[in-house]
């Protein structure tokens, strides 16, 4: 059986679920990283977002889970991702959660229209920004969202997909609307049950949405047998189309939302 890097994924987080309770799990997930081929990081030229983005057009970066390849097209987030290209004026990329360096580097050089390198407070006020993801993905978008609040550049959305991190709970003040899907299961790995503004005043919750798939059928076909088998309520989550096009109609709306 071929474990793929998604696979890996649903190792590690579980592993880090379920604490320390299994040496032998850990170092198979070492030696399986170590060995698979499908982790090579993904660079700036694999991206088709020209720098600078034409003005008031809108970046959309999904940040997808685990170990997934950024260029999977049986993940949710780079499915839509591909969808949203089609929409005039809006930019979107598909990016590893372990690549949030890429994703910044991307959004400097897709606001930087006068091209000297330096983001100036004009640049910075007019950016459109939308930030999704999924498991570890969803925990990237908001500390994403958390540096690009240290650099004084406006968010318009993060939509967190069963997010699975650290510090993911608390959405930054540069956010002007954020949503939150997850499944708390029973043996599975557990999403974000609830998040919230840092500043209530200038961040809008849209949602805290629970879904329990314990009872519910969704089509995994597109997973491997390893994640179909081990990934559970997890996996469903990430698969199901219904959770998708809440996602994708909260992006819409926030595409068509004017910027503060």
């Amino acid at each position: 059986m071929r474990v793929s890097a998604s696979d890996i994924g649903v190792l590690v987080t579980s592993y880090r679920r379920m604490g320390s309770r299994s040496k032998m799990l850990k170092w198979a997930v070492i030696v399986t990283v170590m060995c698979c081929p499908a982790l090579r990081a993904q660079r700036l030229s694999d991206l088709q977002t020209p720098t600078p983005i034409p003005p008031g057009s809108t970046l959309v970066i999904g940040f997808l889970g685990g170990f997934d390849r950024w260029n999977d097209e049986h993940k949710s987030v780079r499915r839509l991702v591909l969808k949203l290209r089609e929409t005039p004026g809006v930019y979107a990329e598909s990016i590893g959660n372990r690549n949030r360096k890429l994703a910044l580097d991307l959004i400097r050089k897709a606001l930087d229209t006068n091209r000297n390198g330096h983001l100036d407070v004009e640049e910075r006020a007019h950016a459109r920004i939308i930030l999704f993801g999924q498991s570890w993905g969803g925990a990237a978008a908001v500390a994403t969202a958390r540096d690009l609040n240290q650099l004084g550049i406006p968010v318009l959305l993060t939509v967190q997909v069963d997010s699975v991190g650290f510090h993911d709970q608390v959405i930054p003040a540069n956010v002007l609307a954020a949503a939150n899907f997850y499944q708390h299961d029973p043996l599975t790995v557990q999403g974000e049950r609830k998040i919230r503004a840092a500043d209530p005043a200038k961040t809008r919750i849209l949602c805290n949405v629970g879904v329990s798939y314990k009872h519910r059928w969704v089509d995994t076909s597109n997973a491997s047998w390893f994640r179909r088998t081990f990934g559970g309520s997890h996996v469903k989550m990430e698969q199901d189309p219904a959770i998708w096009s809440r996602v994708e109609q909260y992006i819409a709306d926030a595409i068509g939302r004017k910027s503060r």
